[in-house]
């Protein structure tokens, strides 16, 4: 009798066994057909939208922003089916896919399908807006007594001219932009806001932050570790700032100092106080050949990218820069406006780092992984790339200059790029702090708020008098919300990275004089570890995997801090 209880069971455990695997088995099909499905509209779609909006940053035609306005809604369209998140939900919540990459595959496309859960009206709204923004930056053009000026014509004259009214001028005539378009990205900012609502978050930069794999609490917590990290070695760089600013204008004392006086128009970059003209390396240089022939040298080409590329300022063009993967196959892209200097030497190289990791992600691997691991990871990439054209070794490397000239220039580059990465530092504390507190209350003064947080961060002075919206001059504020905290993510990894690579690649201590230059396994390191396996794990997992560590500032520090 009890032999038979046994046997019973042992038929009943079976059955139950094989109900579970047949449960499985039907949810996994359901899936696959699901992005089989997916993916055949969402392949041509994402190709041709991203195809449309290059054509209207080149251009800058309004018959091409439409265009791209058009297929921008297609793609929220698709990704606003409330019966593929009803799908989606049901194999999630079954918990019966087992498999590792269609597990990371369903959790990557139910964070997009998120969307279905708001409004579609309000997500074309914001498709439509963010474009007729876009379109008033890119035919923005600083007026100063009646000579239109472009970017690189504004940040000319505040890097090189020494009549502070003139710089003042170019300044205020740059920062009217924002009069342009500030009520449209307040507007813009509530509309983003209203959808965030409608998927249960507090507001849109909360959910930016969480649908892209971040913690809002860590990050912050980050960013205030960071501050005090770098707040009194920025308060000792901007004292000498300063002091070499009051003679170089000849004033009177650090009072009269203000925002147009620091050589840009965000003082988003280290300003030139070192004795040393780095663009003198670069004038007459062909910045595509360098950078072409550096890249080809640790084995990531890049000439088939460049031939795709737009790299000169035309008329109507956007002015800033950017990398763009049009179909995940092989066609990558990069929009720049480069002069021969060393700021554009050092975007090309940054724009170019995002380039070969785009173009090196396994394109094995299914359509909707590849990705960077995550958009900072391609910044750190990018950023450590873009350091180098400030490296003297890489000068010398590079540009064939004689090691007793390396040398020279030596200690005032390395002091140049510490500069460098404390400005920046702070100046992206600024962006995330004033976005956060946009997004938290958008009808509050955020001009004040602006301000205020510059005095904080950059120890700026606030312009007397002057309540404009200064901060809507920012493009990422109204294009790109929500990402600025990625570069400084990207500084801490780029910072990870190199000192890994200088360690276990290139076997050497000396974490000064490195560049790269020629070293193929640069690149076979890169290529496998970070780059081939795109977004198949979470991002600190697939820096653990490469550097034996999960993301930490310590190398940032011991690099650019102490």
């Amino acid at each position: 009798m009890k032999t038979l209880k046994i046997f019973v069971a042992l038929l009943a455990s079976a059955a139950l066994i094989s109900g579970c695997q047949s449960k499985q088995e039907n949810m996994k099909k359901e899936l696959v057909d699901f992005i089989k499905k997916f993916d055949s509209v969402y392949i041509p779609l994402y190709k041709a939208a991203n195809l449309a909006s290059w054509d209207a940053s080149i251009t800058g035609k309004p018959e091409d922003f439409k265009k791209s306005e058009d297929l921008q809604m297609k793609v929220v369209k698709l990704f606003a089916d409330k019966e593929s998140l009803k799908k989606l939900e049901e194999i999630k919540v079954s918990g019966m896919i087992t498999d590792t990459m269609l597990l990371r595959e369903l959790d990557v496309l139910y964070r997009n399908f998120l969307m279905a859960k708001a409004d579609t009206a309000k997500l074309n709204a914001t498709v439509r807006m963010s474009s007729a923004i876009e379109q008033k930056y890119g035919n923005f053009r600083a007026e100063v007594k009646g000579k239109k000026l472009n970017d690189n014509e504004v940040e000319d004259i505040l890097k090189h001219s020494k009549d502070v009214n003139a710089q003042k001028e170019v300044w205020m005539a740059q920062k009217k932009i924002g009069t342009v378009v500030a009520a449209d990205i307040i507007a813009l900012v509530k509309k983003r806001n209203e959808i965030a609502k409608d998927l249960g978050f507090k507001n849109y930069h909360e959910m930016s932050l969480t649908l892209s794999e971040q913690d809002p609490k860590v990050i912050s917590s980050l960013f205030e570790q960071l501050d005090s990290l770098t707040r009194s070695s920025f308060a000792e760089v901007k004292g000498e700032i300063d002091s070499y600013f009051v003679k170089y204008y000849n004033l009177k004392s650090k009072d009269e100092l203000r925002p147009w006086n620091y050589q840009n128009r965000f003082f988003q970059e280290a300003p030139r106080i070192y004795e040393q003209d780095l663009d003198q390396f670069y004038k007459g240089k062909n910045l595509e050949v360098l950078t072409s022939t550096y890249y080809a040298g640790i084995g990531l080409p890049v000439d088939g990218m460049i031939k795709n590329s737009d790299l000169y300022g035309k008329p109507g063009k956007n002015q800033h820069a950017y990398c763009t993967d049009i179909d995940k196959n092989g066609d990558v892209r990069v929009l720049c406006n480069i002069v021969p200097n060393e700021t554009w030497m050092g975007t090309m190289l940054h724009e170019f780092g995002h380039a070969v990791y785009f173009d090196a992600i396994n394109r094995d691997l299914p359509f909707i992984l590849r990705d960077p691991a995550h958009t900072f990871t391609t910044e750190a990439i990018a950023e450590m790339f873009g350091r180098f054209s400030t490296n003297p070794q890489w000068i010398k490397d590079n540009l064939g200059i004689s090691e007793q000239e390396k040398m020279k220039i030596a200690e005032t580059s390395l002091k140049t790029l510490r500069l460098q990465q404390l400005v920046f530092s702070r100046w992206a504390q600024l962006m995330y702090n004033f976005e956060k507190g946009m997004y938290e209350n958008p009808d509050q003064d955020l001009n004040k708020l602006w301000w205020d947080l510059a005095e904080k961060f950059q120890m700026l002075k606030r312009p007397e008098g002057r309540n404009e919206p200064d901060w809507a001059s920012k493009i990422h504020i109204a294009l790109y919300p929500c990402y600025y905290h990625n570069y400084l993510l990207g500084e801490l990894l780029a910072s990870q990275l190199y000192f890994y690579m200088v360690k276990n690649i290139l076997k050497s201590e000396d974490y000064r004089f490195q560049s790269f230059t020629g070293n193929k396994g640069i690149g076979t390191f890169l290529k496998e570890k970070v780059f081939a396996p795109g977004s198949r794990y979470y991002w600190n997992d697939m820096i653990e995997k490469a550097t034996g560590e999960k993301l930490t500032p310590k190398y940032y520090a011991k690099q650019f801090v102490k």
